[in-house]
């Protein structure tokens, strides 16, 4: 491992020694030792696998059937206490006291069937003994303090009737409840927007600020290290390969590994297509609507509409890739199921060759040939009861049951070949299930699904958002490569505007349902004409 300026000036709140764990005899997280100090933010950064977030739950002893060996010293009050001897009773006392975590996923993370008040609320009469009005005014401010608009409300829904940010919000309101003196924050922002991620941030630093509290950030994006870390720690396999102060290793990173997470970011590897191709898809004047009840009695009777797009027009053309981009809540989800003939709309959608989706299956049966989607997750997205040779060939059995079993499993070959994914490389590949892959691969095996039934444009819906930052390099080079073969369109929904300045031709930009800025890549992105989009691409 590379060290540098690793000696603290003052004792560490934090001091974890040669920490291993195993899972079945097999580690993880293998001899490593770090620490942080009082109000200190460190980044624990690498690709999924690395053995980051494993490393941040046995500091909290939450994975009971690993086999953990080393030390994980805590300074309580100037006394040292060594957690991983801790009795239980002690531990329980200790988790959320003094270290919190936020998870990666709040809506997995947050309960369902309770509120959001009711969970922050669970850990205020948990852990400080409030009831009553207190406990209520108590679960409200510490929504207030997260910034949350109408805390009071919020503090009623249910975390599926919450936006992202506002999840991740509830889930930093939860863990700041006791004032704890380290915080351990699990991709605190990952498939946030740009703008919300720079939001939660910002709201990290003064909240670390106000309270004087320690920060254990684990995290893939180098861009959310460069601006919130004061050291970094890169791990590689379960090994921490480099540490130091964050402007050291950026500037002049020692291990191979680190340099290759710094020389990730997309590159822009598309071809302009020669003269115009045929047109796959033209939306003139689009507009969505919801139906929302009414307040009072008048709901009884009446129902009141969200508009979620409003007026949208925007061409496709083969060969080309139209980004979609905008904060969460700003219409893009809306325009993709749109376009795939999910929702029902008012406007003129129209594909290739003046046709239309009639919202019936037999009717645009064919269509659904012509127009693929890929996913953000592909976990959620792909069966977990099929195995990859039933979920890839699913397309077939649907669009062409002539194709006889044999040729099927050929053809089901042919296509995870031709993303990246051999048998030589991965033994009985076909008879696998989605669980037993990375997220890259899960990736790879939804786009072989899209790509055997031979479609001309392909809706990408986040499709590397939820990816690390060399996986996401992989995808796009991928997803380059197709495009040039193939001469597909793609219709790309993303936050992220290094994906969109690596892949797309053109770009609209979506503000509360409406297309406030589109053009070229070089129009919008390098000369951005209103506030909007000049405010997101500051957000960067």
């Amino acid at each position: 491992m590379t060290e540098r300026d690793f000696s603290q000036s003052v004792e560490p709140l934090l001091k974890v020694e040669h920490l291993t764990v195993a899972f079945g005899g097999r580690p993880v997280v293998d001899d490593v030792s770090f620490s942080i100090a009082p109000g200190e933010k460190l980044a624990l950064v690498g690709e999924s696998g690395s053995g980051k977030t494993v490393t941040s739950l046995a500091l909290l002893r939450l994975l009971p059937d690993a086999q953990t060996t080393g030390r994980v010293l805590f300074n309580d009050g100037g006394q040292s206490r060594e957690l991983l001897g801790l009795p239980e009773r002690d531990m329980r006392g200790l988790r959320g006291d003094d270290i919190a975590m936020i998870f990666q996923e709040p809506m997995t993370a947050l309960n369902p069937l309770m509120t959001v008040g009711e969970q922050i609320a669970e850990v205020l009469r948990l852990k400080r003994g409030l009831s009553g009005v207190p406990l209520a005014e108590a679960t409200v401010d510490l929504l207030a303090s997260t910034g949350i608009p109408e805390p009071a409300r919020r503090a009623s829904a249910y975390p599926h009737q919450l936006s992202g940010g506002q999840r991740q919000r509830a889930m930093i309101a939860m863990a700041l409840a006791c004032q704890p003196k380290l915080l351990l924050a699990d991709e605190p922002t990952t498939a946030l927007d740009v703008s919300l991620r720079g939001q939660i941030l910002d709201l990290l630093v003064s909240l670390q600020q106000k309270n004087g509290m320690a920060v254990l950030l684990i995290t893939h994006d180098l861009n959310l290290v460069r601006r919130f870390a004061d050291r970094i720690a890169v791990m590689q396999r379960g090994k921490l390969v480099e540490q130091g102060a964050v402007v050291d290793v950026f500037e002049s990173p020692e291990h191979p590994y680190t340099r290759k997470l710094l020389d990730s970011k997309p590159e822009r590897d598309v071809v302009e297509p020669n003269g115009e191709g045929p047109l796959l898809m033209e939306a003139r004047n689009l507009r969505v609507g919801y139906p929302v009840p009414l307040p009072g009695l008048r709901g009884w009777f009446r129902k009141s509409e969200f508009v979620a797009v409003q007026d949208a027009s925007f061409s496709l053309l083969s060969g080309r890739t139209l980004g979609v981009i905008g904060e969460s809540g700003s219409g893009k989800s809306t325009v993709a199921l749109a376009a795939l003939g999910l929702l029902p709309f008012t406007g003129d959608l129209e594909l290739e060759g003046g046709r239309r989706w009639q919202r019936k299956a037999g009717a645009d049966k064919p269509l659904r040939r012509l127009v693929q989607v890929v996913f953000q997750d592909p976990f959620s997205s792909l069966s977990p009861r099929m195995t990859v040779e039933e979920i890839v060939g699913e397309g077939l059995l649907v669009h062409a049951p002539e194709v006889s079993a044999v040729e099927r499993t050929e053809r089901v070959r042919q296509a995870l070949g031709e993303v990246g994914l051999e048998e030589s490389q991965f033994p009985h590949l076909l008879s696998r299930y989605p669980h037993e892959f990375s997220g890259g691969q899960r990736q790879r095996i939804a786009l072989a699904r899209a790509l055997i039934v031979e479609p001309r444009l392909l809706v990408l819906d986040e499709p590397t958002s939820a990816l690390d930052v060399t996986i996401q390099k992989q995808v796009l080079g991928l997803l380059q490569r197709l495009q040039r073969d193939r001469g597909l369109a793609y219709l790309l929904i993303t936050h992220d505007v290094d994906v969109v300045r690596a892949m797309a031709h053109d770009v609209i930009v979506l503000k509360d349902g409406e297309i406030v800025e589109s053009g070229s890549i070089a129009q919008v992105l390098d000369t951005p004409q209103h506030p909007y989009t000049q405010r997101l691409l500051a957000a960067v």
